[in-house]
């Protein structure tokens, strides 16, 4: 199965709420399945964004299971709730990158040839878990919209790797603990899943 159909089936299966229809049809429109997840470090080939967001799901699931989680947050967050902040916390980085051409030597020829690299194309630029939960309230409204954990947890699955004051940060990570577990899974993703290229 690929990472494609991953997703789709545990958003299918999960994500019921009113709106989650037309959110899937905009991934499947816009470069959500083929985009990469950054530039140059953690899912930076085709397909990494869906493939760094499936396995961000599977991290976060494992995370809360975990008796001595459940004992700390004292409480079980919805199936939809997970596969929300999971699958979509990057939603951010849909039509975010683009392709453009560099030059390099050939090591074995000698000669200099072009070869193709991801760089940043921000047409919408408005942070990065801020502006996942922005996108989403265009789906996910009224009765249906974002949780305030489900929306913290979003806004905040950076941690402490933003430019943000580190005390809003802890307060939010401390007050919402849904935005810890997500920091958790993506960090376990990030760098332990996926690494850096070469790594």
């Amino acid at each position: 199965m690929t990472a494609k159909d991953e997703f789709i089936s545990i958003y299918t299966e999960n994500i019921k709420r009113r709106g989650a229809d037309k959110l899937l049809e905009y991934l499947h429109q816009s470069d959500f399945f083929t985009a990469p997840s950054s530039t140059r470090f953690h899912g930076s080939y085709e397909g990494g964004l869906v493939q760094h967001s499936v396995n961000v799901y599977h991290c976060l699931k494992d995370y809360l299971a975990r008796p001595r989680t459940k004992e700390v947050y004292g409480m079980d967050y919805s199936e939809e709730s997970i596969a929300i902040v999971s699958l979509l916390h990057d939603i951010c980085k849909v039509n975010f990158y683009k392709i453009e051409m560099r030059n390099r030597k050939n090591e074995q020829t000698g000669k200099w040839e072009q070869y193709p690299y991801y760089t940043i194309n921000d047409t919408l630029p408005y942070g990065h878990g801020e502006k996942s939960v922005y996108i989403l309230s265009g789906f996910f409204y009224g009765d249906a919209r974002l949780t305030r954990d489900e929306a913290f947890a979003i806004r905040w699955h950076m941690g402490f790797s933003g430019p943000e004051d580190n005390g809003t940060i802890g307060k939010a990570l401390e007050m919402y603990p849904l935005a810890t577990a997500l920091f958790v899974a993506d960090m376990e993703a990030t760098y332990f899943l996926e690494g850096s290229p070469g790594k």
